[in-house]
Parts: C-alpha cells; structure tokens; sequence
C-alpha cells in the first residue's frame, strides 16, 4: 500500500502542476504546433518521480538509496546510484526549473531529429554527462579536493546542459528566457542560472553536462561541427587579452615619443618638410642630408655620418669666426 506524497508536496504540486501544465499547453496546444512525444515522456517519468503519487510511492527507491555518490558508484559499482539519480530531483524550484529547461530544449530537438535519434541521445548524455562527473571528481581527489568525490547529488541537469550544447550546435541565435542570444553561449548561461537561483547545485554534475554534449557531437558529427563553436568561444576569451595588450602598446608608444623627443630635439618641422636644426650653427637642413650644410655638423640620428664626419677630418671644433664667415658665404652676404 502506498505511503503517498506528503502534505508539503502536495501543497507544492497544486502551485507547480498548473504552471507546467500551462507551458506545455502552449507547446502541445495551437493547431499546427509540434507535440514531441518523447519530451512529454521524459517530463510525466521526472514529476511521478517527485511527486510519488498513490501506489507509485511503494514500488519507487527512496532518494537517499538513489544519489549519486561517486565514491559509493566506483567502491561498490552501483548502476542505481549512476542511471536514476538524474531523475530525482532535491528541491521544489530544481524540479520545476529543470522541468521548463526540457520542455523548451528538447521539443526543438526532437522536432527537428525526429523521435528514435532524440532518444538515442538522450540515453548517450545520460551515461556521458554521469560518467564525466566521476572523471572530475575522482580527478580533483587526486589534486586533493575530495568534496567532490564524496557529494551527494541528483537532477537532469547534466543531461539538460548537454542537450543545450546539441542544441546550439544546430541553431544561431536562440530565444533564452525571452530574450535572443547566440546559441553558442546559451549553455554557459543556462549554467550561471542555474547556479544564479540554485546555488547548491553540483557545478561538478553540470559541467560533466556540458562536456557530455561536446563529445556526443565529437562522436556523432565529428570535429567539423565543433570547430565553429571552439573558434568563437576562443574569440570572446582573447577579447580582453587583446585589450589589455593595445593599452599596453598605446602606453609604450606614448613613453617612446616623449624620449624620442627629448634624445633629438634637434629634428623638428620647418615650413612644409620635415628638416632638422643643426645644434651648433642653428641651421635648418634637409632630412635627406647627414651632416649641416653650414658647419658640417653630422646629424644627431644618423650614426654612420659621425665616422663620414671624422674621416672628413670634421674631428675639430669650428670657432665661432668660421661659422659667421660660412653663413656669408652661403646666403651671399
């Protein structure tokens, strides 16, 4: 004889029920709409789950003998534990949120790859999205931190995460909660509202979802459907480098004109060219010249016009009489 749902879940299912009711009704209800009947499956298997109504109560395992654990998982082997978590659910808001996210995520799938390809992806995100959840956490055991590896936790949300990355790798923009985004990030923020209204949510379950997803295409589709979704998450995080690295080059570029301007002072603009003012006679040359046209002063920039200067024998300093007599003589005075 069945124990029944409890007075608090009973109270919260005539809250719940009429809002999922009222989702799905728009889904399933216009002329014309799709009806997914593997969607609506998998959502009526989650709330009998939750809800344990009458006689189902006595035949389902209690969610305590059902958590996933993956040091019970890897130390005993059980496949109760690993399969039927992901359809228990902790919380009243993790069901019904999880239960919204299936009902938009996977009546587009299963629309547009039909009905037997949809199920086979579903049950290959099931045991992917599962099975990355015990790499990562027995990985981070090995580094040290074993909360993870000794964690409890249950929900569809890894193999919603990974239906989400399958999505986005079939779609461009995406209507998110309302409002139109890139496909390709529409996982990450599924994952940050997740974490946003559910902060105990095992983000460990949930990235486990995301990689299910990125290897079900790598395996089904192949590089090629991955490297556009690869290409734009690695443009969007060196956005910021790249940033910082023109600040950087601006501020250089800055600091690299005021000592240019303070080592050759002696190179300004005269007129409409470029010339530069010879230091000793105050003469302005032609940028093309290396050495002054009055006194024979190399250029201060042009290295090579020194040892052109001292092979002239312009080693010695002109007197002052010398400099006076070479300015008649070239403007004529």
């Amino acid at each position: 004889m069945g124990i029944g749902m409890s007075s608090g879940r009973q109270d919260f299912a005539g809250r719940t029920l009429p809002l999922l009711a009222v989702q799905m009704l728009l889904q399933y209800g216009p002329a014309g709409a799709s009806r997914p009947p593997l969607t609506a499956a998998l959502i009526a298997a989650n709330a009998l789950v939750y809800f344990r109504p009458g006689a189902i109560d006595a035949h389902l395992p209690r969610l305590r003998h059902v958590m996933f654990n993956p040091h019970l998982i890897i130390k005993f082997g059980d496949l109760r534990r690993f399969f039927l978590s992901a359809f228990y659910h902790l919380s009243e808001g993790h069901f019904f949120m999880n239960m919204a996210s299936l009902l938009r995520t996977g009546a587009k799938l299963e629309t547009s790859m039909g009905s037997p390809e949809f199920a086979c992806m579903v049950v290959s995100l099931l045991g992917l999205s599962q099975g990355f959840t015990l790499l990562l956490s027995k990985g981070l055991l090995s580094l040290g931190n074993d909360i993870a590896y000794y964690q409890y936790s249950a929900g569809f949300s890894g193999v919603l995460l990974g239906m989400n990355v399958v999505l986005n790798a079939r779609e461009g923009d995406v209507v998110w909660h309302g409002v139109t985004v890139p496909a390709k990030y529409a996982a990450l923020l599924e994952l940050l509202f997740i974490h946003a209204f559910n902060p105990e949510a095992h983000l460990i379950c949930n990235v486990g979802g995301i990689l299910a997803g990125l290897a079900y295409l790598l395996l089904r589709h192949g590089p090629e459907r991955l490297a556009p979704m690869f290409s734009d998450i690695a443009y969007a995080v060196s956005q910021p480098a790249r940033f910082a690295k023109k600040l950087l080059r601006s501020a250089a570029h800055g600091r690299g004109s005021s000592v240019r301007h303070h080592v050759a002072p002696a190179q300004e603009e005269v007129g409409q060219g470029m010339r530069w003012r010879c230091i000793t006679c105050s003469c302005d040359n032609s940028r093309h010249a290396d050495v002054c046209e009055m006194c024979s002063t190399p250029h201060p920039d042009h290295a090579f016009s020194r040892r052109r200067h001292l092979q002239d024998g312009g080693n010695k300093e002109l007197s002052v009489e010398e400099i006076r007599h070479r300015r008649l003589e070239r403007f004529g005075g």
